[in-house]
């Protein structure tokens, strides 16, 4: 063999190693479609394109063992969502140019895997494609594990599901916490929510009692930071008939009226050091004895505590019992902060922007590109209430149902991460700036400020601003 042709072997070896998959682009705009395939491509996926769903279907039939369809939403004939009935069990990542949360929540429900909105950032991009494809190997895999009666189904839905109980999250840190949930939910096992403020704590809590033994019994909820120090006992334990000033008549604790059910403590890293001697009698033990009173009585409690202290710290700093701590930590959950969390970032957002403009009975709001971008860049330090809380200051100061960055009020450094020269892009590629030039030189004689603002899926400002940042200004209109 010579030494030329060992050579050409190696780096076709090479070639094959560097694949990724096999992708199907549905796009039926050649300036987009080549500049996907060249991105795509570059990454060492195989990509093959079409320009309408009968072009796609055709491919499809010759070859079905692609890996992902990306596919535009909007196409002449069928629409792109048809896709997601011919690709059987390939994942199908949608793009729209409208950035239109409700167009994207259809498609999601009828089986896309995600969606993207136009223009789109290459970085992005990437991110959603190895998801997509990273969701199908998982579910494959689990699909023959639960063949060979190795993995519990129910174990398989919830890999291939964006949350559990009522908590949204798909990345691994949520994947991995809903199946801790999953397995400790069924015991009477004392639990340890360890989190951030603001990062659902309760909901944690809440799915533990729903998907346990004790669901018909009381979830009692305390936030042991909310209480004055002076009254956490008698509020936990109950009190009897003039036991301190006051008192006048006998009343029931929290812990008793959690009996049969759940008892959850948030914020336990402030219980006071008496209450917690108390409290790990209850655990111990399994009886209370109210405050005055002479006589203790069982009660059927399990315990859910949570903080965002260190308790092992506080513990050796003598203001948190050491015995109780450990006592607690039977299981320990943490959640990640959302900082951590990546995609779910917009996932959320765009859930919590759903729930708000529902609650407000106003017409679904959308999220800038530029918007999506501050939100992925930004650390939130309250976590998800303070995405809530933003969100919905957000909706309220709109004024034309999209929401920027401005409307936010988060401090976050914008990067220009929309329409930038793509630092990879080869000499002969398009840049997604080169694509806002083009598209809006293209169609600013036929359509208005606002419909060519809702087709790239900006707002009408934003337009205004990269009109001026690259000398396009808006044609005047002769009379």
């Amino acid at each position: 063999m010579s030494q030329s042709t060992t050579v050409q072997g190696k780096v076709q070896d090479k070639v094959q190693d560097k694949a990724q998959g096999k992708i199907l682009i549905v796009e039926d705009e050649e300036i987009i479609r080549s500049s996907l395939r060249r991105l795509l491509e570059r990454q060492g996926y195989s990509v093959t394109e079409t320009g309408s769903v009968y072009e796609a279907e055709d491919s499809l039939l010759k070859d079905d063992s692609y890996d992902l369809i990306i596919s535009d939403l909007r196409l002449p004939g069928k629409p792109g969502t048809e896709m997601i009935n011919l690709a059987g069990s390939i994942p199908v990542l949608i793009m729209t140019s409208y950035a239109s949360l409700n167009s994207a929540v259809s498609t999601m429900k009828q089986g896309a895997v995600d969606y993207i909105a136009k223009p789109f950032d290459h970085a992005e991009m990437l991110e959603r494609v190895a998801e997509a494809i990273k969701k199908k190997d998982t579910l494959a895999q689990d699909t023959s594990e639960n063949q060979n009666g190795t993995t519990d189904i129910k174990q398989a839905a919830l890999s291939s599901d964006a949350g559990f109980s009522g908590i949204l999250g798909q990345c691994d840190g949520m994947n991995l916490l809903f199946r801790q949930i999953q397995k400790v939910a069924p015991t009477d096992a004392t639990v340890l929510i360890q989190g951030e403020s603001g990062t659902g704590k309760e909901l944690v809590a809440r799915a533990l009692h729903e998907n346990s033994r004790r669901a018909k019994g009381p979830m009692i909820s305390v936030n042991c930071a909310a209480i004055p120090e002076t009254l956490i006992e008698s509020e936990l334990f109950g009190h009897e008939k003039g036991s301190f000033t006051g008192a006048n008549a006998a009343r029931t604790g929290l812990i008793e009226a959690a009996n049969g059910g759940t008892l959850f403590l948030d914020e336990i890293g402030e219980l006071p050091l008496e209450a917690q001697a108390r409290l790990l009698r209850v655990l111990q033990e399994g009886e209370i004895r109210r405050v005055g009173s002479v006589q203790s009585q069982s009660v059927d409690v399990r315990l859910i505590a949570a903080t965002h202290r260190n308790l092992k710290q506080l513990s050796s700093q003598n203001e948190f019992r050491e015995d109780l701590y450990y006592r607690l930590k039977v299981v320990e959950l943490r959640i990640p902060p959302l900082r951590e969390r990546g995609s779910d970032i917009l996932m959320l957002a765009e859930r919590l922007l759903e729930k708000t403009c529902e609650k407000m009975g106003l017409e679904v709001f959308s999220l800038a590109p530029e918007t999506m971008a501050a939100m992925s860049q930004y650390q939130w330090p309250g976590n998800v209430r303070e995405m809530e809380h933003a969100i919905e200051r957000a909706v309220i100061l709109s004024e034309d149902n999209i929401i920027t960055p401005e409307h936010l009020d988060i401090e976050v450094r914008v990067k220009q991460v929309l329409f930038r020269a793509d630092a990879e892009e080869s000499q002969d590629g398009l840049t997604l700036e080169d694509y806002f030039q083009r598209f809006v030189l293209e169609h600013q004689d036929q359509m208005t400020e606002t419909e060519l603002a809702q087709k790239l899926g900006i707002s009408r400002k934003t337009l205004w601003e990269r009109r001026q940042r690259l000398g396009i200004p808006r044609k005047k209109t002769t009379t």
